[in-house]
């Protein structure tokens, strides 16, 4: 499910976006720079700053994350439920892993998502016949000339 393609995709880009739902139906998005691709069938990432991310998997472990390629506009869309691990020897583990990468924050908890279904995410300009590089130059133009 989760292909080395993938993993190495998501090792490149450097933010995705956790979609969660609160006790109360609320939906709450949150941007998280350290999402990995653990194995072909669980992502994880840090939680350092996210208390309504994790009060939310306590009530509803169901997460929805997207990770796009902001150049190329191709990513991935992941559903599945989470697990808050917080402490022992995964946890040491994993820590010991994203503290080795440069995380220099404080990680809280490690979440890990049991990954229920992947979907690849393409720009509606794909199906107006655009190739990836001019998709690809429209917005280097656009991200440069700021």
């Amino acid at each position: 499910m989760i292909t080395k393609e993938i993993q190495d995709f998501l090792k490149e880009q450097k933010l995705g976006y956790v979609a969660t739902v609160s006790s109360d139906n609320v939906p709450n998005l949150s941007p998280k720079g350290t999402i990995i691709g653990l194995d072909e069938k669980h992502l994880i990432f840090a939680e350092i700053r996210s208390p309504n991310t994790i009060a939310n998997l306590k009530i509803n472990p169901k997460l929805e994350i997207n990770v796009v390629d902001p150049i190329i506009r191709k990513g991935y869309r992941f559903k599945g439920d989470a697990q808050i691990i917080t402490y022992g020897d995964e946890f040491e583990k994993i820590t010991s892993e994203y503290k080795k990468s440069g995380i220099k924050s404080k990680i809280n908890a490690i979440v890990k998502i049991q990954v229920s279904d992947v979907e690849e995410v393409t720009s509606p300009l794909y199906d107006l016949g655009f190739s990836e590089e001019e998709i690809k130059q429209k917005w280097k133009k656009i991200f440069l000339d700021r």
